[in-house]
């Protein structure tokens, strides 16, 4: 009988705990997943709707209008850096969502407030008045600020609640956590494009008020049940403590300094130099090896660059590419602003695909439920690979289009597939491999921040796109013709733009190998 009811008990447990986890998956993929799909749908749907709203109602020019948005999503993508500090430092990852989701909804209300006051806009034809334009600024980047500490500290706040023995789990959060980014995009380029052309573009500021209000509420319902780490005070500022003693000892040689009892077997590693902060009674060995660790990843993080200058065209180039094409679907024709639909549909597709390859390789060779097929910097170098493919196929797809065009023949839209789909696989592999590596690798001190740098390399992907656009333009119009002048692209040469993309991109792939064989 005594060991009938010690059987009994056992089950009980293992229901218990069953029902635990399942409880845990609910609300730690579930909760997750539904706030950013909700996050990213606001956001990317009012970085479309900004450019109506300043034009038709803010009057400003056309292009200081399309200046002011990616200015704006540039920030936001910036600012990541800032929620990802304040994460690590001072209060937790979700009382950092909190104060930064209600930071970006108070920008919303703001700007729904001036969007449907009159007295708070320009009349017909002028510009805005210092008070008109300072409620504006303060709106957007009262947004733009919000969004950046909700992507810092949102998804490292998920991760947190996961068993971390166990990086086939860390892996298909991340996986899944991309899959709601992509499919808040999908949301924003087809519902809410639908919304703003047929109800008018100021509904937009009304619907993301009341989603973002609902993002928050549902986040904040998992409170009694979420796994909390205290912040450990400032990285930034231990980094540099570790930096200014290892200069500050340079002149001791690296024997001496190794001698110290506390290094064990660290003689070895590849960022010697910093073993010197340890002479003195400044700097703990802990602090030493948390700077290493997040040097280490600055290589990594630095050579995924490149790879979101080609995301970049997807938003640019590309979509004027799909504007003078054949955009017709037997009697419906595809709106440009929903061109972006394309890569994200095959960024959606490809998780899913992506996760049933692994549990199917995983079950027919009889492996554990940990195993994990691609590590991360696999699935970067993959993704790297596959954005030099994507501009080599864009390059191909363009001077086809303009040798048509030169005859008066203008190809379907669907040509650019070929773009897309490379570009749409590279960003699920890359980001999603970035998201999960600078997690994983990066101490427990510093995560959120960690985190924030595959945000922070779709910011500088932007920006050195525009930069790259600018210097093509200035070396070709040396040599005769600017590449990319005017507005006509049938009489521009971006074909030579995107092959000059596909040989950057091999060179930064080159380069992404030696420093993952180092690390």
């Amino acid at each position: 009988m005594g060991s009938l009811r010690i059987g009994e008990g056992k089950k009980q447990i293992l229901q218990n705990m069953v029902v635990l986890e399942l409880q845990a998956l609910l609300v730690y993929y579930g909760a997750h997943a539904v706030v950013e799909v909700l996050e990213n749908m606001v956001f990317l749907s009012n970085a479309t709707n900004f450019v109506t709203y300043f034009l038709k109602s803010m009057h400003y020019p056309a292009a200081e209008s399309a200046n002011m948005v990616t200015n704006f999503m540039g920030t936001s993508f910036l600012l990541t850096i800032l929620g990802g500090f304040i994460s690590d430092s001072f209060v937790t990852k979700f009382k950092t969502f909190i104060i930064f989701c209600t930071l970006e909804l108070l920008g919303l209300i703001l700007l729904t407030i001036q969007a449907q006051d009159s007295r708070l806009q320009p009349a017909i034809n002028n510009k805005p008045s210092r008070s008109q334009e300072a409620i504006l600024y303060t709106g957007l980047y009262a947004i733009a600020a919000g969004v950046g500490g909700v992507k810092a500290a949102l998804p490292a706040h998920g991760a947190d609640q996961l068993d971390h023995s166990n990086q086939r789990l860390i892996s298909s959060f991340f996986n899944w956590f991309f899959f709601s980014v992509c499919f808040g995009g999908l949301i924003a380029s087809t519902v809410m494009i639908w919304i703003e052309e047929n109800l008018g573009w100021n509904w937009s500021f009304k619907i993301s008020v009341v989603t973002l209000s609902v993002a928050l509420c549902i986040f904040s319902m998992g409170f009694p049940i979420y796994r909390y780490k205290r912040p450990g005070g400032s990285p930034l500022t231990r980094i540099y403590k570790v930096l200014a003693s290892a200069i500050g000892n340079r002149k001791v040689s690296l024997s001496e300094a190794e001698n110290i009892e506390i290094f064990g077997n660290r003689n070895h590693d590849k960022s010697r130099f910093l073993n010197r902060a340890l002479i003195g009674d400044t700097v703990t060995a802990n602090e030493v090896e948390e700077t290493k660790t997040f040097l280490g990843l600055l290589p990594i993080f630095a050579s995924t660059i490149m790879m979101n200058c080609c995301l970049a065209q997807l938003m640019t180039f590309s979509v004027q590419q799909g504007n003078i094409m054949n955009r017709s679907l037997n009697n419906f024709k595809i709106p440009a602003q929903s061109l972006s639909v394309f890569p994200l549909m095959i960024m959606l597709a490809s998780i899913p695909l992506y996760e049933y390859l692994v549990r199917l390789f995983r079950i027919k060779n009889n492996l554990p439920s940990k195993f994990n097929m691609f590590q991360p910097l696999r699935r970067i170098g993959l993704g790297l690979a596959l954005a030099s493919g994507s501009m080599a196929a864009a390059a191909t797809v363009e001077a086809k289009r303009r040798e048509a065009a030169n005859n008066n023949v203008i190809l379907s839209v669907f040509w650019l597939g070929w773009q897309y789909l490379l570009l749409g696989i590279s960003d699920m592999l890359t980001l999603g491999g970035m998201l999960e590596f600078f997690y994983s690798e990066a101490p427990d001190s510093m995560r959120s921040i960690s985190t924030a740098l595959s945000w922070i390399s779709t910011s500088m992907g932007y920006f050195i796109s525009s930069a790259l656009v600018t210097i093509s333009n200035s070396v070709s119009g040396h040599f005769g013709k600017e590449w990319l002048g005017g507005n006509d692209l049938n009489h521009s040469r971006l074909d030579l733009f995107y092959t000059l993309l596909c040989i950057l991109n091999f060179l930064n792939l080159l380069n992404y190998i030696f420093w993952a064989k180092r690390y």
